[in-house]
């Protein structure tokens, strides 16, 4: 899927050609012309790159970049205007801009810097990713490197029951309806039955249940389908 980038400018010429430009290197790009609109595109849309200019309507450059940054967001952002005054330069990094480039520009580098921080921005968010750990009681589960610990040693899991878990994970404790757990981990495979979910199910209990036969966390509801207690 092409990177979501979201322009801040209000020179409506400058703007169009920015998109353009930005477009033909394969990137979607949204436009803002004024500070406040792009702060509530920023919140909605969750670009991956905001390119942002400093002398704005409504609110300037710093007030969007103060106000993003105080939400704890850590969308890259590449400040583009025409103040290119030192001072400034010292507030835009402060505030947390990434890249500052002042007009006139040359296009070739901004396309650089584009890409440079798109590339910096993955390897944030593959970082981030990485050490995002799902717990309960003593067991671990790292998601993207799809693996488990149960009191700190590997739990070698089958790769059908590491995506039923995932399944149960993934619905925060609410009841996950075995149809669902057949079409989210089996695809709706035609030799799929209820029973093999009901396997699988048993494993991962045998597995990470201090007792299977009264499980805690891997809980089985009457006529409904399973769940996932994490306290």
């Amino acid at each position: 899927m092409a990177k979501h980038i979201l322009l801040i400018e209000d020179n409506e010429n400058l703007a169009y050609g920015l998109r353009n430009n930005l477009e033909i290197e394969g990137w979607r790009v949204s436009l803002a012309a004024d500070g406040k609109e792009g702060l509530a595109k920023i919140r909605d849309e969750a670009p991956d790159l905001v390119i942002l200019d400093l002398m704005l309507p409504e609110m300037d450059g710093f007030q969007v970049l103060r106000a993003i940054r105080a939400e704890g967001a850590t969308t890259p952002v590449l400040i583009l205007t025409a103040r290119g005054e030192e001072l400034d330069k010292v507030r835009g990094f402060r505030f947390g801009a990434d890249q500052y480039l002042t007009k006139p520009f040359s296009v070739l580098e901004l396309l650089a810097r584009v890409e440079s921080l798109l590339r910096r921005g993955e390897a944030r968010q593959a970082d981030e990713a990485a050490r995002r750990i799902e717990r309960f009681g003593e067991i671990e589960v790292w998601p993207e490197a799809r693996e488990v610990k149960r009191g700190g040693k590997t739990v070698a899991l089958a790769p059908k029951e590491m995506d039923l878990l995932l399944a149960l994970l993934a619905r925060n404790g609410a009841v996950a309806p075995r149809l669902e757990l057949i079409r989210n981990v089996w695809g709706y495979s035609g030799d799929v039955l209820t029973r093999t979910v009901d396997t699988h199910i048993g494993e991962l209990r045998r597995k990470l249940e201090e007792d299977p036969n009264r499980p805690r966390y891997i809980l089985t509801v009457r006529k409904a389908g399973y769940r996932l207690r994490r306290d």
